[in-house]
């Protein structure tokens, strides 16, 4: 069975979002295109409490997109985003989530950030998800959403790992960064996984 992962596709993390993806917005109609192609689809959704410690907020004389160490890992200080039971935590409005089967939240830990669907960035939390989809018989999963050199990454990276034939759906993705994702998806070609046109789906 294959199975569509829709990353994160949050009104924070669209236009005037505190952490608005460039272009975002562009990828909801093709999105919603593609979910009935799909015999599964799930989602995930950052879910922070207010004072998560990637917030560069939580941090005195910090600024946005710094560079700290969190608790021995690597950490980027965000925008405040994403914040449980907020207008911005909510999937946006023109996103036809009726086929979403399930919701895998990301991120609630105060004191670890989550960019992938299926694991904290410590890889010390699990958030179900592989479980979920191998329980459904999946083989493989296709992963869009935002953004591409994070959340989008983190999720496929991860499938991969998981064992999942694991796709990208490359125009149903926008990044933080469109050079780095470049880099990125060639990267994860290399690793066994494969980039698609959303051409070849709908």
């Amino acid at each position: 069975m294959k199975a569509l992962i829709l990353v994160d596709i949050q009104n924070d993390f669209l236009e005037n979002g505190s952490l608005a993806v460039a272009n975002g917005n562009e990828i909801l109609n093709l999105v919603n295109t593609i979910i009935p192609k799909f015999d599964l689809v799930v989602a995930t959704q950052d879910w922070h409490p207010a004072t998560h410690k990637s917030f560069a907020s939580q941090h005195a004389g910090k600024s946005v997109f710094e560079q700290i160490d969190l608790y021995g890992l690597s950490q980027t200080l965000w925008p405040d985003h994403c914040v449980q039971g907020t207008f911005g935590a909510q999937f946006h409005s023109d996103l036809n989530t009726n086929a979403i089967a399930a919701i895998f939240r990301k991120g609630m830990d105060v004191n670890v950030d989550s960019y992938s669907g299926f694991f904290d960035n410590g890889k010390q939390n699990d958030t179900g998800l592989a479980g979920f989809l191998k329980a459904k018989n999946v083989t493989e999963v296709y992963v869009c959403g935002l953004a591409g050199d994070f959340c989008v990454q983190f999720t496929a990276s991860d499938a991969l790992n998981c064992g999942f034939k694991t796709f990208l759906i490359d125009g149903a993705i926008r990044s933080i960064n469109p050079t780095n994702f470049e880099v990125i998806k060639q990267d994860f070609v290399k690793a066994g996984g494969f980039v698609v046109n959303d051409i070849e789906l709908v």
